[in-house]
């Protein structure tokens, strides 16, 4: 099996690959040990897979189906291994390993049970979809463990912030959206009403059809904080389709306001993180050159 990482991969870690990473180089070893090691047979590789991990559809030992996923270290997926087990399988696809141990080539591969990987709650009608996503969100807020790991709100978007902050000064015409998403974290830390284990990265096309429950959550980049942050990121799903709306932005009010009254979050406190959020993925995206995403993403921004 030749273990080839689809362009979209390549093209997402390409991104952000710090100076002399060689983990895509050594990515297709690294399945062959890792299949090796526990005994797969692999049907096929996940087209177009995801932007951080590839993905690969198996069958373990036993004949079950199985996901093996593997991630280079920046994508940090032995934090997701940490809050899926502390999920255990509610709202979220389940580990079939227990953590590994410390040995060579272990680290960054996680084994998943299979869901169906072509079938997202974004195939659905936008406002079902919505709310089956709204649904397993809220089953994935939970206290994290007393002696958590898990980076905090503060501290990733403290890393944004710095970000944007320089973009800004090389870019003057963001600027004026970089300061009214840094004034609206400054004033969201403040007094952040509950300190939750989060997804991290919640969208339509994170949630997955299974067999033991209709829809459950992959893909964390876990996160410990408040709700609203966690629910920002689904606020602009279909960004494309709502920027081709006449009425986009009174479409996005409402869907603030429909979504933070169905999950229990303060509206306010969910619109300034949609528009934090917002505004640090377009000029995140301007930064590596994807300027129709970022031309999207800022229109958007624009809105709240």
């Amino acid at each position: 099996m030749v273990f080839e990482p689809p362009q979209r991969l390549v093209r997402a870690l390409g991104e952000t690959a710090p100076e002399g990473d060689d983990w895509l180089e050594k990515l297709p070893e690294a399945a062959h040990e890792a299949v090796a090691q526990r005994e797969l047979t692999v049907e096929r590789v996940q087209v177009p897979g995801g932007r951080s991990s590839l993905v690969v559809l198996v069958r373990t030992a036993g004949g079950g189906p199985a996901v093996l996923k593997l991630a280079p270290p920046r994508a940090r997926p032995e934090s997701e291994r940490a809050a899926l087990a502390r999920w255990d399988g509610l709202g979220a696809v389940r580990l079939l390993e227990e953590p590994p141990s410390s040995s060579a080539g272990v680290e960054g591969v996680l084994l998943l049970e299979r869901l169906q990987p072509d079938v997202s709650v974004r195939t659905l009608p936008e406002a079902k979809a919505l709310l089956e996503a709204a649904g397993t969100l809220r089953r994935l807020w939970v206290d994290p463990p007393e002696e958590h790991g898990f980076e905090t709100v503060a501290e990733r978007t403290g890393r944004q912030a710095r970000a944007m902050r320089a973009s800004a000064s090389a870019d003057p015409e963001v600027a004026p959206l970089v300061d009214a998403a840094l004034a609206a974290r400054e004033e969201l830390l403040a007094e952040p009403p509950e300190h939750r284990l989060l997804h991290g990265t919640f969208r339509q096309s994170k949630v997955l059809a299974g067999e033991r429950m209709p829809w459950l959550a992959v893909g964390p980049d876990p996160v410990v904080g408040e709700h609203a942050f966690d629910l920002a990121r689904l606020v602009r799903d279909r960004v494309e389709d709502l920027i081709a709306q006449p009425s986009g932005a009174t479409t996005t009010r409402r869907r603030v306001k429909r979504l933070a009254e169905s999950l229990e979050v303060d509206r306010e406190r969910l619109r300034g993180w949609t528009l934090f959020r917002a505004v640090e993925s377009g000029v995140r995206a301007r930064r590596v050159g994807r300027e129709r995403d970022a031309e999207l993403l800022l229109e958007f921004a624009g809105w709240l």
